[in-house]
């Protein structure tokens, strides 16, 4: 108990140097971590740090990354309640240690009850000032920019938290390697137009525009989600786009049939197995109002659209799209990139890309983006 008298309780909105990432309502009382990759960042000086932390679900339970000094040294998971979690203990009281707590797992928008909520932080020490980083960076993908598959064996087959990272994630080690601060909008299964399995309310575009919009429920809306998300205060300088794989997978998975209305929905192939022409010519329109829309909201930042790392059925309709958009448009600042496709070497779990995949396409993606991001240097 004597220990436990050391450390003072820091509500968030309290604390001068506190730094969020991620889309969030601006509420800090407590604070709301929707997205993979959101997290808070603190400077703590002092040698123990708690946080206080309040989760539920329903089904999938949230999970986190604990960094220090830039590396990741906890990962757990956490169960429903309202309790502190020890991040460090027994460091050195003097030195200033960065600390961020990162929500490895996507928004669950097949979870209405899934919540991550911190309270406060306890310590006993100090929060120094935390050093701005020279770029932004806003990912919107699917379960590749989820993280999905990149932790766990490749046999592992389980549709669960435990297998999404968004540490392991091209999304981190690209803005890592540009010293980059970054959020992600990213959701398994969905595409541009329509999910992997023909669902077309599944699609990111829809809901761009909110903080958190594809997650249901009462307690959601309440929390915020469904708010117009403050793209004034948070402008990227970069903006990569990594959707299209869930489309392809469309194209070969059973028609959707929307119980609501009784209307099926499928991406048709033709007798030769090639796309229908009148559907991937809808997808390429749904790629260009996608764009339409991301310039309304974002109107100085380079567009990338990046995709690869599970094959590339859908590039030339990407590519179509693009040269239609900037045709369009006359707006120039958007651009292809071939992603390096994931291979029996670098596949994780879920047949999705391993750590490896995400390393080797960070490091191809971080040279692009330098090379974009000079080229629109005034």
């Amino acid at each position: 108990m004597a220990q436990e008298d050391r450390l003072k309780v820091h509500p968030l909105s309290e604390i001068a140097h506190l730094k969020v990432h991620g889309r969030t309502t601006g509420q800090l009382d407590p604070l709301t971590l929707f997205w993979t990759g959101s997290s808070v960042e603190l400077n703590a000086q002092g040698s123990e740090l708690w946080i206080e932390v309040e989760v539920n679900y329903d089904q999938y339970e949230p999970w986190i990354s604990i960094l220090i000094n830039g590396v990741p040294i906890g990962r757990q998971m956490l169960t429903a309640g309202r309790y502190w979690v020890c991040i460090f203990r027994g460091m050195n009281k003097a030195a200033i240690k960065n600390v961020r707590i990162v929500k490895d797992v996507q928004a669950m928008s097949a979870d209405p009850g899934c919540l991550l909520q911190i309270h406060a932080v306890k310590c006993d020490g100090e929060f120094t000032p935390i050093a701005a980083k020279p770029y932004r960076i806003e990912f919107i993908g699917d379960s590749i920019t989820s993280g999905e598959g990149t932790i766990g064996a490749k046999a592992e087959t389980d549709w669960i938290p435990m297998w999404f990272s968004a540490i392991d994630n091209y999304t981190a080690m690209t803005a890592e390697a540009l010293n980059a601060d970054y959020r992600v909008l990213s959701q398994s299964g969905w595409g541009v137009l329509t999910s992997w399995d023909n669902n077309p309310h599944a699609n990111l575009p829809d809901y761009y525009e909110q903080v958190c919009g594809l997650l249901t429920g009462e307690n959601n809306k309440a929390l915020g989600a469904h708010e117009k998300n403050d793209f004034d205060s948070w402008q990227p300088d970069i903006v990569v786009v990594n959707l299209g794989t869930n489309d392809d997978g469309a194209f070969h998975s059973p028609e959707w049939v929307d119980t609501a209305t009784g209307k099926a929905y499928k991406q048709r192939l033709k007798a030769d197995g090639t796309f229908d022409d009148e559907d991937v010519a809808a997808f390429e329109e749904a790629a260009v109002r996608f764009l339409i829309k991301i310039r309304k909201y974002n109107p100085n930042a380079p567009i990338i659209w990046a995709y690869g790392m599970l094959g590339l059925p859908m590039m030339s309709a990407i590519y179509r799209a693009v040269n239609a958009y900037r045709m369009q448009t006359g707006d120039k600042q958007v651009s292809v990139f071939q992603l390096p496709n994931t291979t029996e070497n670098t596949l994780g779990a879920r047949q999705h890309p391993g750590k490896l995949a995400h390393a080797k396409a960070a490091g191809e993606l971080t040279g692009y983006i330098k090379e974009v991001l000079h080229s629109s240097t005034p």
